[in-house]
Protein backbone atom coordinates (compact mmCIF):
# COMPACT_ATOMS: atom_id res chain seq x y z
CA UNK A 1 0.00 0.00 0.00
CA UNK A 2 1.44 3.42 -1.30
CA UNK A 3 0.89 6.44 1.33
CA UNK A 4 0.42 9.89 -0.60
CA UNK A 5 1.98 13.19 0.91
CA UNK A 6 -0.06 13.30 4.22
CA UNK A 7 0.96 10.00 4.92
CA UNK A 8 -2.09 8.11 4.16
CA UNK A 9 -2.95 5.14 2.53
CA UNK A 10 -3.97 4.89 -1.36
CA UNK A 11 -4.38 2.14 -3.47
CA UNK A 12 -2.35 3.06 -6.46
CA UNK A 13 -0.38 0.51 -7.75
CA UNK A 14 2.07 3.43 -10.16
CA UNK A 15 4.77 6.07 -9.36
CA UNK A 16 2.67 8.15 -11.96
CA UNK A 17 -0.42 7.90 -10.50
CA UNK A 18 0.38 9.04 -7.08
CA UNK A 19 2.20 12.06 -8.09
CA UNK A 20 -1.21 13.13 -9.84
CA UNK A 21 -3.17 12.10 -6.67
CA UNK A 22 -0.96 14.39 -5.06
CA UNK A 23 -1.24 16.89 -7.24
CA UNK A 24 -4.47 16.57 -6.71
CA UNK A 25 -4.87 17.18 -3.10
CA UNK A 26 -2.57 20.10 -3.14
CA UNK A 27 -4.61 21.62 -6.24
CA UNK A 28 -8.22 20.93 -3.99
CA UNK A 29 -6.61 22.73 -0.48
CA UNK A 30 -5.42 25.41 -2.88
CA UNK A 31 -8.78 25.85 -5.00
CA UNK A 32 -6.66 25.35 -8.09
CA UNK A 33 -8.01 24.90 -11.76
CA UNK A 34 -6.08 22.34 -12.44
CA UNK A 35 -7.77 19.57 -9.48
CA UNK A 36 -10.51 17.68 -12.18
CA UNK A 37 -7.34 18.05 -14.54
CA UNK A 38 -5.00 16.25 -11.92
CA UNK A 39 -8.18 13.32 -11.12
CA UNK A 40 -8.80 12.50 -14.21
CA UNK A 41 -4.89 11.25 -15.32
CA UNK A 42 -5.28 9.78 -11.47
CA UNK A 43 -8.39 7.59 -12.60
CA UNK A 44 -7.36 7.05 -16.20
CA UNK A 45 -3.74 5.47 -15.23
CA UNK A 46 -5.85 3.47 -12.11
CA UNK A 47 -9.69 2.90 -13.12
CA UNK A 48 -10.25 0.66 -10.36
CA UNK A 49 -8.95 3.30 -7.47
CA UNK A 50 -12.33 3.36 -5.28
CA UNK A 51 -10.80 6.44 -3.32
CA UNK A 52 -10.36 8.64 -6.67
CA UNK A 53 -13.74 7.86 -7.74
CA UNK A 54 -15.44 8.60 -4.33
CA UNK A 55 -13.70 12.08 -4.59
CA UNK A 56 -14.60 12.77 -7.92
CA UNK A 57 -18.47 12.76 -7.12
CA UNK A 58 -17.94 14.42 -4.09
CA UNK A 59 -16.45 17.10 -6.11
CA UNK A 60 -19.61 17.12 -7.97
CA UNK A 61 -21.59 17.53 -5.12
CA UNK A 62 -20.09 20.55 -3.72
CA UNK A 63 -20.27 22.42 -7.08
CA UNK A 64 -24.25 22.57 -5.94
CA UNK A 65 -25.72 21.99 -9.34
CA UNK A 66 -28.58 19.40 -9.82
CA UNK A 67 -27.15 17.95 -13.13
CA UNK A 68 -24.12 17.04 -11.47
CA UNK A 69 -25.85 14.96 -9.36
CA UNK A 70 -25.67 12.01 -11.76
CA UNK A 71 -22.02 11.85 -12.55
CA UNK A 72 -21.34 12.00 -8.85
CA UNK A 73 -23.58 8.81 -8.75
CA UNK A 74 -22.02 7.44 -11.61
CA UNK A 75 -18.94 8.03 -9.94
CA UNK A 76 -20.77 6.42 -7.04
CA UNK A 77 -20.98 3.24 -8.87
CA UNK A 78 -17.56 3.11 -9.87
CA UNK A 79 -16.58 3.28 -6.97
CA UNK A 80 -18.86 0.65 -5.00
CA UNK A 81 -17.06 -1.32 -8.52
CA UNK A 82 -13.72 -0.61 -7.36
CA UNK A 83 -14.79 -1.81 -3.80
CA UNK A 84 -16.04 -4.84 -4.45
CA UNK A 85 -12.46 -6.02 -6.25
CA UNK A 86 -10.27 -5.87 -3.62
CA UNK A 87 -8.86 -5.12 0.14
CA UNK A 88 -11.48 -2.44 1.48
CA UNK A 89 -9.49 0.05 4.20
CA UNK A 90 -11.14 2.66 6.04
CA UNK A 91 -10.44 6.03 3.95
CA UNK A 92 -11.85 4.00 0.75
CA UNK A 93 -15.30 2.78 2.46
CA UNK A 94 -15.99 6.10 4.51
CA UNK A 95 -15.28 8.41 1.61
CA UNK A 96 -17.72 6.30 -0.21
CA UNK A 97 -20.45 6.24 2.41
CA UNK A 98 -19.91 10.18 2.23
CA UNK A 99 -20.34 10.55 -1.37
CA UNK A 100 -23.69 8.31 -0.52
CA UNK A 101 -24.66 10.73 2.11
CA UNK A 102 -24.41 13.35 0.03
CA UNK A 103 -26.54 12.26 -2.60
CA UNK A 104 -29.07 11.20 -0.42
CA UNK A 105 -28.67 15.21 0.81
CA UNK A 106 -27.55 14.68 4.29
CA UNK A 107 -24.57 16.25 4.40
CA UNK A 108 -24.38 15.83 8.42
CA UNK A 109 -24.41 12.39 7.60
CA UNK A 110 -21.69 12.80 5.04
CA UNK A 111 -19.28 15.04 7.92
CA UNK A 112 -19.52 11.78 9.98
CA UNK A 113 -18.59 9.55 7.76
CA UNK A 114 -15.42 12.24 7.14
CA UNK A 115 -14.71 12.38 10.60
CA UNK A 116 -14.62 8.52 11.36
CA UNK A 117 -11.26 8.99 8.37
CA UNK A 118 -10.01 11.86 10.66
CA UNK A 119 -10.14 10.18 13.60
CA UNK A 120 -7.91 7.25 12.57
CA UNK A 121 -5.84 9.35 10.77
CA UNK A 122 -5.85 12.87 11.98
CA UNK A 123 -2.87 14.34 9.18
CA UNK A 124 -5.59 13.62 6.44
CA UNK A 125 -5.89 17.01 5.50
CA UNK A 126 -7.84 15.98 2.30
CA UNK A 127 -10.55 14.37 4.52
CA UNK A 128 -10.16 17.72 6.92
CA UNK A 129 -10.85 20.21 3.71
CA UNK A 130 -13.71 17.53 2.70
CA UNK A 131 -14.97 17.65 6.42
CA UNK A 132 -14.50 21.47 5.94
CA UNK A 133 -16.48 22.07 3.19
CA UNK A 134 -19.56 20.12 3.55
CA UNK A 135 -19.94 21.58 7.05
CA UNK A 136 -19.67 24.84 5.76
CA UNK A 137 -22.51 24.00 2.91
CA UNK A 138 -25.34 23.71 6.10
CA UNK A 139 -23.46 27.00 8.54
CA UNK A 140 -21.66 24.61 11.00
CA UNK A 141 -19.13 27.29 12.23
CA UNK A 142 -18.47 25.45 15.65
CA UNK A 143 -18.54 22.08 14.10
CA UNK A 144 -15.83 23.09 11.40
CA UNK A 145 -13.64 25.11 14.26
CA UNK A 146 -14.15 21.59 16.44
CA UNK A 147 -13.48 19.29 13.38
CA UNK A 148 -9.98 21.50 12.57
CA UNK A 149 -8.69 21.83 16.11
CA UNK A 150 -8.81 17.87 16.66
CA UNK A 151 -6.40 17.23 13.78
CA UNK A 152 -4.16 20.55 13.91
CA UNK A 153 -2.16 18.94 16.41
CA UNK A 154 -1.23 16.04 13.87
CA UNK A 155 -0.42 18.69 11.62
CA UNK A 156 3.33 18.83 12.24
CA UNK A 157 5.81 21.74 11.23
CA UNK A 158 7.02 19.47 8.32
CA UNK A 159 3.39 18.26 7.28
CA UNK A 160 2.54 19.12 3.47
CA UNK A 161 -1.11 20.35 4.50
CA UNK A 162 -0.32 22.57 7.48
CA UNK A 163 -0.93 25.77 5.90
CA UNK A 164 -4.06 24.96 4.48
CA UNK A 165 -5.23 23.50 7.90
CA UNK A 166 -4.26 26.61 9.62
CA UNK A 167 -6.35 28.40 7.09
CA UNK A 168 -9.65 26.22 7.66
CA UNK A 169 -8.74 27.04 11.36
CA UNK A 170 -8.62 30.71 11.14
CA UNK A 171 -11.65 30.06 9.00
CA UNK A 172 -13.60 29.08 11.23
CA UNK A 173 -11.95 31.27 14.23
CA UNK A 174 -13.53 34.09 12.08
CA UNK A 175 -16.81 32.39 12.30
CA UNK A 176 -16.79 32.07 15.60
CA UNK A 177 -16.12 35.30 16.57
CA UNK A 178 -12.75 34.79 17.50
CA UNK A 179 -11.45 37.80 15.32
CA UNK A 180 -8.04 38.39 16.57
CA UNK A 181 -7.09 34.27 16.78
CA UNK A 182 -8.43 33.96 13.27
CA UNK A 183 -6.22 36.94 11.53
CA UNK A 184 -3.33 35.36 13.70
CA UNK A 185 -3.82 31.63 12.15
CA UNK A 186 -4.54 33.10 8.31
CA UNK A 187 -1.29 35.00 8.31
CA UNK A 188 0.47 31.95 10.14
CA UNK A 189 -0.79 29.91 7.37
CA UNK A 190 -0.14 31.93 4.43
CA UNK A 191 3.63 31.59 5.37
CA UNK A 192 3.69 28.12 5.14
CA UNK A 193 1.12 27.92 2.37
CA UNK A 194 1.58 31.07 0.08
CA UNK A 195 -1.38 29.44 -2.47
CA UNK A 196 -3.69 29.20 0.31
CA UNK A 197 -6.79 31.29 -1.07
CA UNK A 198 -9.32 30.12 1.50
CA UNK A 199 -6.91 31.33 4.50
CA UNK A 200 -6.18 34.88 2.75
CA UNK A 201 -10.33 35.18 2.54
CA UNK A 202 -10.55 33.88 6.07
CA UNK A 203 -8.22 37.04 6.97
CA UNK A 204 -10.52 39.36 4.91
CA UNK A 205 -13.31 38.36 6.47
CA UNK A 206 -11.92 39.63 9.87
CA UNK A 207 -11.18 42.75 8.32
CA UNK A 208 -15.12 42.84 7.33
CA UNK A 209 -16.20 41.80 10.30
CA UNK A 210 -14.04 44.42 12.53
CA UNK A 211 -14.61 47.56 10.18
CA UNK A 212 -10.96 47.47 8.77
CA UNK A 213 -11.75 48.35 5.58
CA UNK A 214 -8.48 49.89 4.17
CA UNK A 215 -6.10 47.10 5.77
CA UNK A 216 -8.19 44.01 4.29
CA UNK A 217 -7.95 46.08 0.69
CA UNK A 218 -3.92 45.91 1.46
CA UNK A 219 -4.20 42.43 2.36
CA UNK A 220 -5.57 41.35 -0.82
CA UNK A 221 -3.27 43.50 -2.89
CA UNK A 222 -0.91 42.28 -1.33
CA UNK A 223 -1.36 38.23 -1.44
CA UNK A 224 -1.93 37.76 -5.55
CA UNK A 225 -0.18 34.79 -5.43
CA UNK A 226 -2.86 33.65 -3.13
CA UNK A 227 -6.07 33.98 -5.37
CA UNK A 228 -4.74 34.86 -8.75
CA UNK A 229 -4.47 31.07 -9.73
CA UNK A 230 -7.50 29.64 -8.09
CA UNK A 231 -10.64 28.62 -9.99
CA UNK A 232 -13.75 31.11 -9.54
CA UNK A 233 -13.11 31.21 -6.03
CA UNK A 234 -11.04 34.20 -7.25
CA UNK A 235 -14.09 36.04 -7.97
CA UNK A 236 -15.23 35.70 -4.39
CA UNK A 237 -11.46 37.31 -3.36
CA UNK A 238 -12.84 40.13 -5.88
CA UNK A 239 -16.34 40.70 -4.14
CA UNK A 240 -14.71 41.01 -0.47
CA UNK A 241 -12.54 43.61 -2.39
CA UNK A 242 -15.55 45.54 -3.69
CA UNK A 243 -17.21 45.56 -0.26
CA UNK A 244 -14.33 46.65 1.23
CA UNK A 245 -14.36 49.71 -1.60
CA UNK A 246 -18.11 49.60 -0.87
CA UNK A 247 -17.78 50.76 3.05
CA UNK A 248 -15.08 52.95 2.52
CA UNK A 249 -18.13 54.85 0.13
CA UNK A 250 -16.19 53.97 -3.10
CA UNK A 251 -19.15 52.53 -5.09
CA UNK A 252 -17.31 53.55 -8.28
CA UNK A 253 -14.66 50.99 -7.48
CA UNK A 254 -17.07 48.46 -6.42
CA UNK A 255 -18.79 48.57 -9.51
CA UNK A 256 -15.56 48.69 -11.41
CA UNK A 257 -14.57 45.59 -10.03
CA UNK A 258 -17.90 43.91 -10.36
CA UNK A 259 -17.49 44.75 -14.00
CA UNK A 260 -13.98 44.09 -14.94
CA UNK A 261 -13.32 41.01 -12.23
CA UNK A 262 -16.46 39.59 -10.50
CA UNK A 263 -18.72 39.17 -13.63
CA UNK A 264 -15.70 38.67 -16.04
CA UNK A 265 -16.91 35.40 -16.39
CA UNK A 266 -20.83 35.00 -17.06
CA UNK A 267 -21.27 31.93 -15.02
CA UNK A 268 -24.23 30.46 -13.55
CA UNK A 269 -22.01 29.06 -10.80
CA UNK A 270 -24.01 29.03 -7.67
CA UNK A 271 -21.06 30.94 -5.68
CA UNK A 272 -20.66 33.50 -8.60
CA UNK A 273 -24.23 34.34 -8.84
CA UNK A 274 -24.36 34.82 -5.15
CA UNK A 275 -21.03 37.46 -5.26
CA UNK A 276 -22.74 39.83 -7.98
CA UNK A 277 -26.17 39.67 -6.81
CA UNK A 278 -25.34 40.31 -3.11
CA UNK A 279 -22.92 43.16 -4.37
CA UNK A 280 -25.40 44.71 -6.49
CA UNK A 281 -28.14 44.46 -3.75
CA UNK A 282 -25.74 46.38 -1.26
CA UNK A 283 -24.80 48.66 -4.15
CA UNK A 284 -28.58 49.32 -4.42
CA UNK A 285 -29.59 49.64 -0.73
CA UNK A 286 -26.79 52.43 -0.59
CA UNK A 287 -28.74 54.29 -3.52
CA UNK A 288 -26.50 53.69 -6.38
CA UNK A 289 -27.94 52.66 -9.87
CA UNK A 290 -26.79 49.51 -11.47
CA UNK A 291 -28.09 50.11 -14.65
CA UNK A 292 -28.84 46.65 -16.23
CA UNK A 293 -26.62 44.64 -14.47
CA UNK A 294 -29.54 42.59 -12.90
CA UNK A 295 -30.77 41.69 -16.39
CA UNK A 296 -28.11 38.83 -17.08
CA UNK A 297 -28.12 37.28 -14.03
CA UNK A 298 -32.05 37.32 -13.68
CA UNK A 299 -32.03 35.23 -17.01
CA UNK A 300 -29.01 33.09 -15.91
CA UNK A 301 -31.26 33.01 -12.86
CA UNK A 302 -34.43 31.67 -14.37
CA UNK A 303 -32.78 28.53 -15.97
CA UNK A 304 -31.91 27.69 -12.20
CA UNK A 305 -35.63 28.23 -10.39
CA UNK A 306 -36.18 24.42 -10.69
CA UNK A 307 -32.88 23.30 -9.23
CA UNK A 308 -33.23 22.85 -5.78
CA UNK A 309 -29.84 21.96 -4.58
CA UNK A 310 -29.03 24.60 -1.73
CA UNK A 311 -31.15 27.29 -0.11
CA UNK A 312 -28.61 29.70 -0.12
CA UNK A 313 -28.28 29.00 -4.07
CA UNK A 314 -31.83 29.51 -4.02
CA UNK A 315 -31.71 32.92 -2.19
CA UNK A 316 -29.56 34.85 -4.67
CA UNK A 317 -31.35 33.21 -7.84
CA UNK A 318 -34.59 35.24 -5.74
CA UNK A 319 -32.27 38.24 -5.26
CA UNK A 320 -31.72 38.46 -9.22
CA UNK A 321 -34.70 37.44 -10.46
CA UNK A 322 -36.17 40.14 -7.98
CA UNK A 323 -33.72 42.67 -9.42
CA UNK A 324 -34.67 41.50 -12.80
CA UNK A 325 -38.29 41.97 -12.42
CA UNK A 326 -38.89 38.36 -13.07
CA UNK A 327 -42.13 37.98 -11.52
CA UNK A 328 -43.18 34.60 -13.06
CA UNK A 329 -39.90 33.13 -12.37
CA UNK A 330 -39.97 34.34 -8.43
CA UNK A 331 -43.18 32.69 -7.90
CA UNK A 332 -42.00 29.37 -9.34
CA UNK A 333 -39.13 29.32 -7.37
CA UNK A 334 -41.33 29.78 -3.92
CA UNK A 335 -43.61 27.21 -5.61
CA UNK A 336 -40.89 24.67 -5.77
CA UNK A 337 -39.39 25.69 -2.00
CA UNK A 338 -42.43 24.85 -0.88
CA UNK A 339 -42.85 21.45 -2.58
CA UNK A 340 -39.44 20.60 -1.64
CA UNK A 341 -40.11 21.57 2.02
CA UNK A 342 -42.27 18.51 2.54
CA UNK A 343 -39.76 16.18 1.33
CA UNK A 344 -38.69 13.79 3.53
CA UNK A 345 -34.60 14.31 3.41
CA UNK A 346 -32.54 16.14 5.87
CA UNK A 347 -32.21 18.89 3.90
CA UNK A 348 -36.04 19.62 3.40
CA UNK A 349 -36.29 20.80 6.97
CA UNK A 350 -33.89 23.75 5.56
CA UNK A 351 -36.09 24.59 2.82
CA UNK A 352 -39.19 24.86 4.99
CA UNK A 353 -37.68 27.03 7.83
CA UNK A 354 -35.89 29.10 7.48
CA UNK A 355 -35.71 28.60 3.34
CA UNK A 356 -39.33 29.49 3.12
CA UNK A 357 -39.60 32.74 5.40
CA UNK A 358 -36.63 33.87 3.71
CA UNK A 359 -37.77 33.94 0.28
CA UNK A 360 -41.35 34.86 0.96
CA UNK A 361 -39.64 37.91 2.84
CA UNK A 362 -37.13 39.18 -0.09
CA UNK A 363 -40.04 38.45 -2.64
CA UNK A 364 -42.57 40.85 -0.46
CA UNK A 365 -38.83 43.36 0.08
CA UNK A 366 -38.65 43.35 -3.56
CA UNK A 367 -42.62 43.83 -4.13
CA UNK A 368 -42.56 47.24 -1.28
CA UNK A 369 -44.50 45.60 0.74
CA UNK A 370 -41.82 45.98 3.93
CA UNK A 371 -44.34 44.91 6.90
CA UNK A 372 -45.02 41.96 5.13
CA UNK A 373 -41.13 41.56 4.24
CA UNK A 374 -40.14 42.24 7.61
CA UNK A 375 -42.31 39.66 9.74
CA UNK A 376 -41.00 37.17 7.45
CA UNK A 377 -37.21 37.73 7.06
CA UNK A 378 -37.26 38.26 10.78
CA UNK A 379 -39.16 34.69 11.40
CA UNK A 380 -36.02 33.85 9.17
CA UNK A 381 -33.04 35.31 11.06
CA UNK A 382 -33.08 32.40 14.26
CA UNK A 383 -32.02 29.58 11.86
CA UNK A 384 -30.75 31.75 9.00
CA UNK A 385 -26.81 30.42 9.24
CA UNK A 386 -28.31 26.83 8.57
CA UNK A 387 -28.72 27.98 4.51
CA UNK A 388 -24.48 27.91 4.86
CA UNK A 389 -22.28 30.55 3.71
CA UNK A 390 -20.42 33.06 5.85
CA UNK A 391 -21.52 36.15 8.08
CA UNK A 392 -20.15 38.29 5.35
CA UNK A 393 -22.36 36.43 2.31
CA UNK A 394 -25.55 36.24 4.88
CA UNK A 395 -25.45 39.83 5.54
CA UNK A 396 -27.02 40.94 2.73
CA UNK A 397 -29.82 39.20 3.79
CA UNK A 398 -29.67 41.24 7.53
CA UNK A 399 -29.22 44.53 5.54
CA UNK A 400 -32.62 44.04 3.59
CA UNK A 401 -34.35 43.25 7.16
CA UNK A 402 -32.70 46.01 8.38
CA UNK A 403 -33.99 48.66 5.11
CA UNK A 404 -37.45 46.28 5.82
CA UNK A 405 -38.03 47.60 9.43
CA UNK A 406 -36.89 51.28 8.42
CA UNK A 407 -39.23 51.45 5.06
CA UNK A 408 -41.65 49.44 7.40
CA UNK A 409 -41.37 52.63 10.01
CA UNK A 410 -40.44 50.10 12.35
CA UNK A 411 -37.06 51.91 13.23
CA UNK A 412 -37.08 49.71 16.97
CA UNK A 413 -36.81 46.64 15.19
CA UNK A 414 -34.52 48.24 12.89
CA UNK A 415 -32.10 49.12 15.46
CA UNK A 416 -32.44 45.85 17.55
CA UNK A 417 -31.29 44.16 15.03
CA UNK A 418 -28.52 46.69 14.03
CA UNK A 419 -26.92 46.01 17.95
CA UNK A 420 -27.30 42.67 17.62
CA UNK A 421 -25.56 42.33 14.26
CA UNK A 422 -22.93 45.00 15.79
CA UNK A 423 -22.70 42.30 19.13
CA UNK A 424 -21.82 39.65 16.50
CA UNK A 425 -18.75 41.93 15.31
CA UNK A 426 -16.87 42.41 18.29
CA UNK A 427 -18.67 45.66 18.74
CA UNK A 428 -17.58 46.85 15.64
CA UNK A 429 -19.75 49.31 13.85
CA UNK A 430 -18.95 49.78 9.94
CA UNK A 431 -20.65 52.14 7.50
CA UNK A 432 -23.70 50.69 6.73
CA UNK A 433 -24.35 50.70 10.54
CA UNK A 434 -23.20 53.96 10.86
CA UNK A 435 -25.50 55.39 8.45
CA UNK A 436 -28.68 53.13 9.50
CA UNK A 437 -28.39 54.70 13.16
CA UNK A 438 -28.32 57.87 11.88
CA UNK A 439 -31.04 57.56 9.82
CA UNK A 440 -33.36 55.74 12.96
CA UNK A 441 -32.23 59.03 15.21
CA UNK A 442 -33.44 61.54 12.09
CA UNK A 443 -36.87 59.45 12.08
CA UNK A 444 -36.92 59.76 16.01
CA UNK A 445 -36.70 63.67 15.80
CA UNK A 446 -38.95 63.83 13.41
CA UNK A 447 -41.65 61.95 15.17
CA UNK A 448 -41.18 64.42 18.40
CA UNK A 449 -40.84 67.25 16.24
CA UNK A 450 -44.17 66.51 15.18
CA UNK A 451 -45.46 65.73 18.84
CA UNK A 452 -44.23 68.99 19.48
CA UNK A 453 -46.03 70.55 16.90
Amino acid sequence: MRHDLFGSPVALSSAGAARDWNATCLAFLAHGTETPVHLGKVLDAEPNFALGHALRGMFCMLLGRREMAETARDALSAAHAALSMGTVDRRNREMTAALEAMLARDPRRAVAALERILRGDPGDTLAMKLSHAVRFLVGDAAGMRRSVERVLPAHGGDHPGLGYAMGCHAFALEETGAYAEAEAAGMAGLGHAPKDAWGLHAVAHVHDMTARSSDGIALIDGHRAAWEGANNFRYHVWWHKALLHLDRGETGEALALYDTKIRAEKTDDYRDIANATSLLMRLELEGQRVGDRWEELAALSEGRVEDGSLVFADLHYLLALIGGDRAVAQEQLLTRLALQSRQSDAMASICSDPGLSAASGLAAFGAGRYTLALAHLESARPRLSSIGGSHAQRDVFERITIDAALRAGRPERAEAILRERRARRGGCEDAFAASRMSRIMRMRQSVRSAAAR
